[in-house]
């Protein structure tokens, strides 16, 4: 990792006369305050409520539709309207209902993560929410932390700063008093006092995301594919309408301009707008329910994102631990071990960045603290800490491996540490020099390096105590085929043997960081695929092996929660942040984990899967009933009869057959396997459905006119066949008995199907209750009619199974590949 020096210095004389130390007085920060010098720009974290609503509104089809309604209800046709405008209306209404739901409950829970500033006022520290930051307020920032004003560095350093959200360059950048920082950027080594000299608007930050900072919609390979969808469904509807338009121009249709414009609205409500407000309520129902479950989604896409992650990458500590660690032993290189206590125990209790294992030894070695003259804050990369007294003389420990080139310890005290990693302990060797360490002086360079002079003073072991859930946890991620692998900057042997404890690894191997510094590209990805204990691996590190295994075209999701792993989270599909992690790792995460604890993440993949699997039988539902309609106009109209719909059948035919019944599926969705490409998946359900249905309705609507001349008495008959065809759809796409299991597996959950039957019911006694009749344009049918429609549903239904045990679409679908490879869409391949 590269460190260049901060080139935007400025000379000493103006550095900021604000004492570091004091910072301001309350009278200073309330006149700030007054003059409207504070930081009131606080960025927006969701979408407003009136933006959710014309999201929701303005789409194209949606137009269309309310553009149709008006010229009916200037024709006088106000019924056919009505159910025309309720279309957009229910769309509408659902999905903006369901997305402000989501965002009062995740505006709610995001309130937790919102950054805290640390400022000096009137000689204390505090904490107080950014928008109460002024201009001049001296404000704190140590590893992890975000900068939240831009400023100047007036007092501590060096600090390591990444900035890449703001320069789009990954280079750290070191920071000295009289170096500028900037609102945005981040904290990753070292600890400095800033003073804020730009707040609100005027930050870079502020200035450079004015325009972008508010709520983006990406869109995700489910959004791109039901794009698709409804591009292909509106370019069928168009057709139809032209061909509509082209035969009562020519006379060739009996149609009045009225029952044109009707005839219309029946094909535009063919496209299934409703898709998009599907994924919308979906991704909406399953941010709310994870984040009961203690996960905070950040991006909707990661909902998603989840059912196809099948390489999990998590740290040891505050992942398998419980991120507590405890003094084991202490092992003098002399009988007497007060030197070491006292001299250890004053560097921790002095230095001016701390971290978990810095706070458990100064728990076990209380010390008054003292001003130290020098300070190199521990980093993942080199691996140690140490600080200068100003009597002379330092004292500095960090891993056994950061010293091998310095110091050579004895052999007792080296098979001790060797049996203390092997018990699974985290060791440290602690060392002294007569020297001053040189990090942070103008002249010095920015990697730190060891004295020459060092000797041991012993070592020190630290326990880092197993979750007790983890066997539990890591058992349910292999049950979902997920792969979980264990990234860790301790020693391999402290990582395997914490591993094989929580049941991730049967056998001793671990591969170290100094062996991936050996090998090439190859190498690493043979060894990232097939490894799941890796230990002293850098930052670096982290983020080529989760490379290599996005190259062998693994999914990848890492959890994270200090700076350390802020590279490999960046590279990963899915990122993952403890709540009590730094700034950083929570900016740059996907999904947040609330309660600390990967224990609820086999629930997020389950929710993923979900998902998926929800929106796959209603994509199903969609397609079919928008090609079995779209195939019965056309049949009906090349045949030379009357239009077989209107408005008013058309929505009751879709609030029966789709609108309660998809709402269900997306309820009570079960997880399950889920294919890479919904589209193509749904093709060998839809193609038959489609077709079989297509043919019954022709035939039930020409039959019927042919026998009574009555062309309302065919739509009747139509209505009923699609209906109960519909309700039985239902249940082959999520089937609740075995019978029905023919695309899809047995769930053994009725509720969808029963939602579907209730609304075989809801259409008898629209049928039963005159006004709501006459409302529809519905007939009563002759007994023996509705006999012979049931007889012929339940044959269709037969051949149906049997159309799609013969796997007719992926027969064709496999001979079209090899006769013509790239003449499918990439979705249907």
């Amino acid at each position: 990792m590269t460190v260049e020096t901060q080139t935007r210095s400025v000379s000493a004389d103006e550095i900021p006369s604000i004492d570091p130390q004091t910072g301001l007085t309350t009278t200073e920060v309330d006149q700030r305050h007054r003059d409207g010098r504070s930081n009131t720009a606080p960025p927006g974290t969701s979408r407003t409520y009136s933006r959710i609503f014309l999201d929701n509104l303005i789409t194209p089809i949606h137009l269309i539709l309310l553009t149709i309604a008006s010229i009916l209800v200037v024709l006088g046709f106000f019924g056919d309207a009505l159910v025309t405008a309720g279309l957009v209306v229910a769309n509408v209404s659902v999905g903006v209902f369901q997305e402000a739901r989501a965002k009062r409950k995740l505006d709610r829970v995001a309130l937790l993560l919102r950054p805290e500033a640390r400022v000096v006022r009137d000689g204390n520290e505090q904490v107080i929410a950014p928008h109460e930051v002024v201009q001049d307020d001296v404000l704190l920032a140590e590893s992890g932390d975000q900068f939240l004003v831009d400023g100047m560095v007036i007092h501590g350093g060096p600090a390591s700063v990444d900035e890449s959200l703001l320069t789009g360059e990954s280079d750290l950048l070191a920071k000295r008093p009289g170096d500028e920082v900037f609102s945005g950027s981040f904290c990753m080594t070292g600890a400095v006092r800033y003073q804020a000299t730009r707040v609100g608007h005027e930050s870079v930050a502020n200035e450079m995301t004015a325009g972008a900072r508010s709520y983006r919609n990406i869109r995700t390979p489910l959004q791109r594919e039901v794009a698709l969808i409804i591009q292909v469904m509106l370019v069928m509807a168009i057709a139809l309408a032209v061909q509509i338009a082209l035969q009562y121009r020519s006379g060739d249709l009996d149609l009045p301009f009225g029952d044109s414009v009707r005839a219309a609205a029946v094909i535009f409500g063919l496209v299934p707008q409703g898709l998009v407000f599907m994924v919308t309520v979906t991704y909406a129902m399953a941010a709310v329910r994870l984040a009961g479950k203690g996960l905070l989604i950040q991006r909707m896409n990661a909902v998603e994102s989840t059912s196809h992650v099948d390489v999990l990458c998590v740290d040891k500590t505050g992942t398998l631990t419980t991120n507590r660690l405890d003094l084991e032993t202490v092992v003098p290189i002399e009988d007497d071990d007060s030197d070491l206590r006292t001299g250890l125990g004053q560097l921790v209790s002095s230095v001016s960045t701390s971290n978990r294992t810095t706070e458990a030894l100064a728990d076990a070695f209380p010390a008054d603290a003292r001003e130290l003259t020098a300070e190199v804050p521990f980093s993942s990369d080199w691996k140690w800490s140490g600080g200068t007294f100003p009597e002379g003389g330092s004292i500095i420990f960090g891993a056994p491996e950061a010293f091998r080139n310095h110091v050579q310890m004895p052999d007792h005290i080296a098979e001790r540490a060797d049996e203390m990693i092997g018990e699974g302990l985290r060791v440290l060797i602690i060392c002294q020099s007569p020297d001053s360490l040189t990090y942070g002086a103008e002249d010095s360079d920015d990697s730190p390096e060891l004295p020459d002079t060092i000797e041991i003073m012993g070592l020190v072991a630290l326990r880092d105590e197993l979750r007790p859930d983890a066997q539990e946890t890591i058992a349910h991620f292999r049950e979902a085929g997920i792969e979980p692998k264990v990234i860790s900057g301790d020693h391999p042997g402290t990582v395997s043997v914490l591993a094989r404890q929580a049941g991730l690894a049967s056998d001793n191997s671990a591969v170290s960081g100094y062996d991936l510094d050996r090998m090439d590209d190859n190498e690493l990805e043979e060894v990232a695929v097939n490894t799941s204990v890796f230990g002293r691996i850098t930052p670096k590190q982290k983020e080529r092996l989760v490379e290599a295994l996005n190259r062998r075209g693994h999914y990848v999701a890492m959890i994270g929660d200090g700076v350390n792993d802020v590279l490999a989270l960046k590279k990963s599909h899915v990122a993952m942040a403890m709540r009590s992690g730094s700034q950083v790792t929570r900016g740059v995460a996907d999904l947040v984990l609330m309660d600390d604890s990967f224990s609820s993440l086999p629930r997020a993949f389950q929710e993923g899967q979900r998902i998926l699997r929800g929106m796959e039988a209603i994509i199903r539902l969609f397609l079919s009933r928008g090609f079995y309609m779209g195939l019965i106009i056309i049949g009906v109209s090349l045949l030379g009869y009357p239009f077989p719909s209107t408005p008013k059948l058309d929505t009751l035919l879709a609030m029966l057959t789709i609108g309660a019944p998809i709402l269900a599926l997306a309820f009570w969705a079960t997880p399950g396997e889920t294919p890479k490409r919904i589209l193509r998946s749904a093709s060998h359900f839809v193609v038959p459905a489609a077709v079989l249905t297509a043919i019954l309705g022709i035939g039930v609507y020409v039959t019927t006119i042919e026998m009574t001349g009555d062309m309302f008495l065919a739509r009747e008959a139509l209505v009923t066949t699609s209906i109960l065809c519909g309700i039985v759809l239902v249940a082959y796409v999520h089937p609740p008995h075995r019978w029905f299991a023919i695309v899809e597996q047995t769930t053994g959950d009725w509720k969808p199907a029963g939602v579907a039957a209730l609304m075989t019911v809801g259409y008898v006694l629209i049928l039963a209750i005159p006004p709501l009749r006459n409302f529809y344009e519905l007939q009563i049918l002759r007994p023996e009619a509705y006999l012979a429609i049931a007889v012929a549903v339940v044959a269709w239904s037969f051949l149906l199974r049997f159309t799609w045990q013969l796997h007719l679409v992926a027969r064709l679908a496999a001979f079209w590949r090899r006769r013509f490879p790239r003449a499918l869409p990439e979705s249907l391949r």
